[in-house]
């Protein structure tokens, strides 16, 4: 029986590594992420430091690998999580590298000796050659012909800019300047000629959320060309004004830019949670109000949750479904709206509001003893499988602008869903490390057990493939090796063994 001693010993080793690696180290990870004084203070926390830098290599190998296969080239060009989230998660990695080099900057090396701009920088490269990729943008020219980057195609154009910006903000290079020039006069001037000051998306889609991002990065774009675009930013509040709001005085969601028409008319809070992520920036006067409106029609607490709903409290239904822009909506809570709300609040000062969504973030990513964050990993798309903890990467390194009102937490506390969450990591490995212990107590009294050789061959394949595949593939790795937990199997009955 001394193989099935082994294939016990060893499932009960397994189990216990599993556990610290996946429940006991996360757990503790998540009370260190949400003690963080940065949280309380506006601050950068220490997580986001870690987790640049556990995705920098990572990243800039999937860009690369991405940009030689060429499969944006074959993909569905309605496929928006193959077309846009590759470009997308390269903005917000470039967003995030950005803001922490302005960190770096200020002076704070605590948690890197070594500047991001320099550390990253074959990963910076690597999201601006995606970025400008022709292949990248097959979808647009598909949607829009040989001229995407001079007519309509608000959102492709933006990013862009977007990206851009934050390329030439950290390499200082100048290689795109009179790219950016070129983008940042035609998209303004476009905007500034049209009827109600908003343009396609895409064909008979145009969404204000859209537009409102694309100006915000005109103006940040001439910060590094140069250019002023001020009157244009006057006048193209008109398009954020009534009677182009909603009824309660917010954004909508969907609009017609030839008559101006609202197809829905009610705003939500994945829109709120993104244009007031940059309305400080560009409308400071309007942002204010737009928070309160926010904070008013949006802002909800429930005993597991403290945050933003993705649609108004009045509205019939949405309290438990799932909308493909804003995620499951559990309780009336928008992913989406909270995740970019953490960030939104920074942006406006409001503390006191980006302390509770940022402890519940953190608690509910799972982060790894690796560097990766869990959950955000697994619910990223194939396509873009860094979408998710980039975007995370750059809500935590966002601070609220100089000469801003602050508004701090009066009293800290969590929300109940960040003590279910705790409850989740920690109780989860006292379970499992108790099942492991009961095994391994078994052994003085093992049963016997047929097709024992054939069955620690078995175990022992089963192992060893896992381990292998863990490196190559993980998940699928780690499923592996789950299956020689079920070993051993076939116990003979033995009415002296218990």
């Amino acid at each position: 029986m001394k193989k099935i001693k082994i294939i016990i010993y060893g499932n009960a080793l397994f189990v216990i590594l599993l556990t610290l690696y996946l429940f006991f180290i996360p757990g503790l990870l998540v009370l260190n992420n949400i003690s963080d004084p940065a949280l309380q203070e506006g601050k950068i926390p220490a997580e986001a430091w870690r987790l640049h830098k556990h995705i920098t290599p990572l990243y800039a190998e999937y860009a690369k690998k991405r940009i030689a296969s060429k499969v944006a080239g074959r993909v569905d060009y309605r496929n928006v999580p193959a077309t846009e989230w590759p470009l997308f998660g390269s903005v917000f990695y470039l967003w995030a590298t950005e803001n922490l080099q302005e960190e770096w900057e200020k002076g704070n090396h605590s948690y890197s000796e070594t500047e991001p701009a320099v550390y990253a920088k074959d990963t910076i490269e690597a999201c601006r050659e995606l970025l400008m990729d022709p292949v990248h943008h097959t979808w647009v020219k598909t949607h829009w012909g040989d001229n995407y980057m001079h007519t309509q195609n608000v959102f492709f154009r933006s990013l862009i800019i977007a990206g851009l910006t934050s390329y030439e903000k950290l390499t200082k290079s100048g290689r795109y300047i009179p790219l950016l020039k070129d983008q940042c006069n035609t998209l303004a001037a476009e905007l500034d000629r049209s009827p109600h000051g908003i343009l396609y998306d895409y064909p008979g889609e145009c969404y204000p959320i859209d537009v409102f991002a694309a100006v915000a990065w005109i103006k940040k774009a001439d910060t590094v060309t140069g250019l002023d675009h001020s009157d244009f930013f006057k006048h193209e509040l008109r398009a954020f004004r009534p009677p182009y709001l909603d009824d309660h005085g917010m954004i909508p969601w969907l609009v017609d830019p030839v008559t101006g028409k609202q197809y829905s008319k009610e705003s939500r809070g994945i829109i709120n949670s993104h244009v007031l992520t940059f309305a400080p920036d560009i409308y400071p006067e309007q942002a204010e109000e737009w928070y309160r409106l926010f904070e008013k029609y949006f802002w909800q607490k429930k005993w597991y949750g403290e945050g933003w709903r993705e649609f108004y409290k009045d509205s019939p239904g949405g309290e438990w479904t799932f909308d493909i822009d804003s995620g499951p909506i559990i309780g009336g809570f928008s992913p989406a709206a909270n995740a970019f709300g953490f960030a939104a609040a920074e942006r406006n000062g409001r503390i006191d509001h980006a302390y509770l969504l940022g402890t519940q973030v953190l608690a509910s990513s799972w982060p790894l003893p690796n560097g990766s964050l869990l959950l955000p990993k697994l619910l990223s798309e194939g396509n873009a499988p860094y979408l998710g903890e980039c975007g995370i990467l750059w809500q935590l390194s966002v601070t609220p602008p100089e000469n801003i009102k602050i508004v701090k937490p009066e009293t800290l506390h969590w929300a109940g869903g960040v003590t279910l969450a705790l409850i989740f990591y920690f109780g989860t490995s006292i379970l499992l490390f108790f099942s492991s212990f009961m095994q391994i107590k078994k052994i003085a009294k093992i049963a016997k057990y047929q097709y024992t050789e054939i069955q620690f061959k078995i175990w022992c394949i089963l192992m060893i493939t896992g381990a292998v595949l863990v490196i190559l593939y993980y998940t699928f790795g780690l499923l592996i090796a789950l299956l020689a937990v079920f070993l051993p199997k076939f116990r003979i009955k033995d009415d002296n063994t218990d």
